[in-house]
């Protein structure tokens, strides 16, 4: 098959009916000449945010257009407009990072942002509250470090995960976050617009020159978003089942041979709308090591040809598999790799790992893992975590690691520094990781209100009350060092993946959330409805004779959302009490309705 994107973005041959009606944005983006649009333009003006149009482009360019919320009230009263803030995205394959590299993000933090530092779900760093006159000095100060933004939004190939352990004894996990390396690289836009705009033409880092083709994007880029991710079968820590496209390392005798390749995994689904819903990526085939960035790229061009390009709502790849069946899928992607298509091993993952505390990773160096409570890396009242990082990376020069988990992972570091760093995070209020409830450290949230235009509840603000309550009840019954996932979402979006947790709370409406339980902390299983709009005061309570029940009725060794998977939605909505039943007044669809229950 050619390589030629249609010109529509989508595969079209005699015979076949005409494409849907594009939306509005491809458009933008075919006339944008390749994501300039008028971003400099307005840029120059001195405005303070720009027109719909541009606000769009500006995503490819690793920034979104935002509001502070928490003013908007009082700015409407005041008959002024809002508050124009951006957001501006760090993309750091595989979340590896020098200690140069995030002393100078932090910095950045300070003279530009709000202060703060947040750790992605994706192993990335996010820098809020920049305003747009401080746009430009933010990206160009991020690409003097030899760090991106570009590509870290927008329709094309995100951040690339890889497990970021940092093990040097067996080889496995450099080798994965080099081939993480390489897969960006690979896949990131080859417009030189990001270079005239933010870097005044300087191709920082990359001394050839880039020219305006786009060999495997075209013209329209992508239909929306592509997540990628590799990881190991004993330690699925970048939820593999959640990325659009998931490479699970199939290794023997110590070496990664090659990959499982699985597609189609994505959290993202709309309220009231039963033709989206989160799904699980599917096995598709296996391809050696040495053909897994044209496999991938593969993927991504059928994607390219065939995603919808004419409802941004289901554009998603997942939609293609789940739409056409994963054989179609297959016969179709054996076009794009050019010849016939390994069956997949039969190999799936069987743990995850947090990477928390000290850990040996050979050579005679040390690395030690910092749970960040849901990314935010902050100075508040006697936590200090901002200015602990900042002394500890100062003085140790240790190589810095991102986790899935929203963590910091230490690295490089002898084994005589244990002491000091200890004494310096003690000092400045930040607890070591066996002194946090297991709950706290699986837990994730996404930033949510006041920054994030998607909101429509709280979650980042909201997460740390609901996890102290809980901390309380499962002590109360004797659960406390139970591996237990609780995730938070602002909205239906799942950018902290809910939706494959234990426990996962997702935004309805202002106070109300959907509660989910089912899913397990592997990522390989759905999750289910347990009640729909519970206030968030009565999280806790909805969730009480449920974990009442496992106390008394769990099988050996079995987590929280094993046994409500067992038991079943009807049984495990049961135990609530009539007055929880009462409540429900908007009952959702379960998951299992909107998608087929795959077996992994």
């Amino acid at each position: 098959m050619s390589n030629e994107p249609h010109p529509n973005g989508d595969s079209h041959a005699a015979g076949e009916p005409p494409p849907a009606k594009r939306s509005g944005f491809e458009g933008v983006k075919e006339n944008s000449r390749h994501l300039r649009g008028s971003l400099a333009e307005e840029l120059a003006a001195g405005v303070d945010h720009f027109n719909d149009a541009n606000k769009n482009l500006l995503k490819f360019h690793g920034s979104y257009q935002q509001e502070d919320r928490d003013a908007r009230k009082n700015r409407r009263k005041e008959g002024v407009g809002k508050y124009h803030m951006f957001m501006v995205r760090c993309k750091i394959p595989g979340g590896l990072l020098t200690s140069a590299q995030y002393l100078a993000v932090d910095e950045l933090a300070g003279a530009h942002a709000n202060g703060t530092l947040r750790i992605t779900t994706r192993q990335g760093i996010q820098l809020h509250g920049v305003l747009m006159r401080d746009l430009k000095s933010t990206i160009a100060g991020i690409n003097d470090c030899l760090l991106s933004t570009l590509g870290a939004c927008g329709d094309v190939n995100r951040n690339v995960m890889a497990c970021p352990a940092p093990h040097e004894h067996d080889g496995i996990h450099a080798e994965l976050q080099e081939t993480a390396a390489i897969l960006a690289a690979h896949m990131a836009p080859r417009t030189s617009a990001y270079h005239e705009i933010w870097l005044n033409g300087k191709a920082v880092g990359n001394p050839k020159p880039v020219a305006d083709l786009e060999p495997i994007y075209g013209k329209v880029y992508l239909p929306r978003k592509f997540k990628m991710g590799l990881a190991l079968p004993d330690d699925n820590c970048i939820d593999i089942y959640a990325q659009d496209l998931g490479l699970l390392a199939i290794i023997e005798h110590g070496k990664i041979v090659g990959y499982n390749v699985l597609v189609g995994g994505g959290m993202g689904m709309t309220n009231g709308n039963p033709n989206t819903f989160p799904h699980l990526a599917q096995p598709i085939c296996y391809v050696p090591a040495k053909a897994v960035v044209g496999a991938a790229e593969a993927v991504i061009k059928l994607f390219r040809d065939h995603g919808n390009r004419g409802d941004r709502k289901r554009a998603r790849i997942k939609y293609l598999v789940h739409d056409w069946g994963v054989e179609k899928f297959r016969a179709v992607l054996t076009d794009y790799i050019g010849g016939d298509l390994h069956p997949p091993h039969p190999v799936t993952v069987s743990d995850f790992h947090t990477h928390l505390g000290w850990h040996p990773q050979g050579k005679g160096k040390w690395y030690y893992g910092i749970s960040v409570e849901n990314g935010r890396v902050k100075d508040e009242g006697t936590l200090r975590l901002r200015t602990a990082l900042r002394l500890i990376i100062q003085r140790f020069q240790p190589s810095i690691r991102l986790t899935p988990l929203q963590d910091v992972l230490l690295c490089d570091l002898d084994i005589g520094a244990k002491t000091d760093i200890e004494n310096i995070l003690a000092e400045h209020g930040v607890l070591r990781p066996d002194q946090l409830s297991n709950v706290q450290k699986y837990s994730m949230a996404c930033p949510a209100i006041p920054t994030c235009h998607l909101a429509i509840s709280e979650s980042e603000r909201a997460l740390p009350s609901i996890i102290d309550q809980l901390e309380v009840e499962l002590r109360r019954l004797g659960l406390q060092d139970e591996r237990m996932t609780v995730r938070m979402t602002g909205c239906p979006n799942g950018c902290a993946r809910p939706y494959q947790s234990d426990i996962g709370l997702v935004g309805r409406s202002g106070d109300k959330y959907l509660v989910y339980v089912g899913g397990n902390p592997l990522g390989n299983r759905l999750s289910f409805v347990l009640r729909d709009l519970v206030p968030i005061k009565e999280i806790l309570h909805t969730l009480r004779p449920v974990l009442e029940d496992y106390k008394e009725n769990r099988a050996p060794g079995e987590g929280f959302g094993d046994f409500c998977s067992r038991l079943g939605q009807e049984h495990v909505q049961g135990l609530l009490t009539p007055a929880d039943a009462g409540l429900q007044h908007e009952p959702a669809v379960p998951l299992s309705h909107r998608a087929p229950p795959y077996a992994i």
